[in-house]
């Protein structure tokens, strides 16, 4: 799977893919939480000052009504969207389920999403099986994503890099309805997880003002 593969063409193989299997893994029905942009221009913010770069091309997997990819797009970044269903974003490539696609070929840019939280480690997983050693897996995911004795045993043979903490609650809207959701009480702790393919050292915490 070339280049066009993966940017998309008639001959595409997302194209051609057409529509998931979405009895298999229907995750989304009750797991779509999409990322206020705000979030994620504090991220690259917060980066910039640290000397972090991401690649130019960036994966974005589970990219919903695209909140996360227009305000990728917005900084210059080239961004390839797709997502298990087809929530109406334009710019989406096609309905893919990112878990069990079975790609080809290295993504060659970085990945950033905001996963299905039930599934954040199997994404992490599939992320870092896909990419070429030194290029990052970020994923926008609750602090308790910390804990667990499974995803300890995976953190000690793929420590992330850095884990950046929002130093003040962030809001994800159910169903991508900010507007009902902008004066509930159920903003949480999230943070950024970056990890580098090939990166065994300890983890750096950084905090987004």
């Amino acid at each position: 799977m070339g280049n066009k593969d993966w940017n998309g063409n008639k001959k595409s193989t997302f194209v051609t893919l057409g529509a998931s299997n979405h009895t298999q893994h229907n995750r989304e029905e009750h797991d779509y939480y999409a990322t206020n942009v705000n979030a994620l221009y504090s991220f690259l913010k917060s980066i910039k000052k640290d000397n972090i770069t991401l690649s130019n091309e960036i994966y974005e997997c589970a990219c919903g009504g695209g909140h996360l990819s227009e305000g990728l797009i917005s900084k210059g970044y080239k961004v390839l969207s797709t997502d298990l269903i087809n929530r109406g974003y334009e710019k989406m490539k096609a309905e893919v389920d990112f878990l069990t696609y079975e790609f080809k070929n290295k993504w060659k840019g970085d990945i950033l999403t905001n996963p299905p939280y039930k599934y954040s480690l199997e994404f992490v997983k599939k992320g870092l099986d896909i990419i070429d050693n030194e290029n990052k897996v970020i994923m926008f995911l609750k602090i308790q994503f910390l804990e667990g004795k499974g995803r300890h045993e995976f953190f000690k043979k793929h420590p992330p890099k850095y884990v950046y903490v929002h130093s003040s609650r962030q809001q994800c809207a159910l169903g991508g309805d900010f507007e009902k959701y902008k004066k509930s009480a159920t903003a949480q702790c999230y943070c950024w997880y970056i990890w580098e393919k090939g990166y065994n050292g300890d983890t750096i915490i950084r905090w987004i003002e």
